[in-house]
């Protein structure tokens, strides 16, 4: 644990700057860089994918997927019905059903619980609630707490996280 000499809240080994306060959690002037494996596109998506019928789909049950534009990974949307998107913080009682902190997602200013999507028959929907950054859907900016109709290839802004609705063809 790193203690924040700023407000004293104990923050996760390795963390850069305090959950609490946002103070800078640098001790010395030392930095060290760790190699991240980076995984594997399973899903077998190209760059064109929204422009081809959507066919090659590994995830089993899912209907749809979100396809992060920055670096070409692929998050199945499963038999569920809603999801919400956000990032995991140490201490926050309610994590959102997607986890996007493993892409940038704190630098990227992605809210804790940032936006929903879920299907209501052949329809898709996604709200933004109430996020700090906003977002967008094929570059218009969502009312907090308004639910937009989206479509398969739509482009969704979650701060400045980019990503792709993906839906497969039954």
């Amino acid at each position: 644990m790193i203690v924040c000499s700023n407000c004293k809240h104990e923050n996760i080994t390795g963390a850069m700057f305090c959950d609490e306060c946002g103070a800078q959690l640098l001790q010395g002037n030392s930095l060290t860089t760790q190699s991240i494996e980076e995984t594997t596109n399973k899903f077998n998506v190209g760059k064109k994918v929204a422009d081809e019928l959507y066919q090659s789909f590994n995830g089993m049950d899912a209907w749809g997927s979100l396809h992060l534009l920055d670096t070409g990974q692929v998050l199945p949307l499963s038999s569920r019905n809603e999801f919400t998107l956000g990032r995991i913080s140490e201490g926050q009682p309610i994590m959102p059903d997607i986890d996007l902190s493993p892409y940038q997602a704190y630098g990227a200013g992605v809210s804790r619980l940032h936006a929903v999507i879920k299907r209501d028959g052949a329809r898709i929907i996604f709200m933004d609630l109430g996020s700090s950054n906003g977002t967008y859907v094929n570059g218009n900016r969502l009312s907090p707490n308004v639910e937009q109709i989206v479509h398969h290839g739509d482009i969704f802004v979650l701060g400045k996280l980019k990503m792709q609705l993906l839906v497969k063809n039954t």
